[in-house]
């Protein structure tokens, strides 16, 4: 697997401060994608225990939220087995913070209805998550007062309670601090 980018400290992709991982390689190509040069596999640089060990130590601290992955599309097959290292040993070590993964597949219908009933990893790998973000960037449906995610089709999974419920739940976000309640 390749990767775009590694963010040390990340405030669009998720609640909170995060490190985001941008991965290459996505067959999706919405049109009007904000990062189309990460739709080639052999885009950047490859990643490896090294940048693993980076991501760790850029999480290790107490500000960091948690992990974001995107890119590119984290859940092409070849994406999800670069990834699920990762994912397990932040899980391991920091089992607080969260994972968020942005997806133009949809969740129920590709991932959980399909790709985890054909694939070992992606069963496991989704296990890990706590948000999805999922659906394709939509141009026409594209909305810059939106939390989170670029078009109003896509939406903000809790992915623990869609697992266990069996259908899609929307994500709970945390109290806002705005600066009328800071003293």
């Amino acid at each position: 697997m390749n990767y775009a980018d590694i963010k040390r400290v990340d405030v669009a992709n998720g609640e909170g401060v995060r490190v985001s991982i941008f991965v290459s390689g996505c067959n999706h190509h919405c049109k009007g994608c904000f990062n189309q040069c990460a739709w080639d596999f052999n885009y950047g640089n490859e990643f490896t225990d090294k940048e693993i060990d980076k991501i760790i130590e850029y999480m290790n601290h107490d500000y960091i939220t948690g992990l974001t992955l995107l890119g590119g599309e984290p859940l092409e097959k070849q994406n999800q087995e670069g990834l699920l290292p990762l994912v397990k040993k932040v899980k391991e070590k920091f089992p607080d913070k969260n994972i968020w993964c942005y997806t133009g597949f949809d969740f129920e219908k590709d991932v959980v209805g399909r790709m985890a009933k054909e694939s070992d990893t992606t069963k496991e790998l989704i296990k890990y998550f706590d948000v999805v973000v999922d659906g394709k960037f939509e141009e026409d449906k594209k909305d810059l007062k939106l939390r989170f995610r670029g078009s109003s089709n896509q939406r903000i999974l809790d992915v623990k309670k869609s697992l266990a419920e069996h259908k899609p739940v929307e994500w709970s976000f945390g109290k806002e601090v705005k600066y009328a309640d800071i003293k």
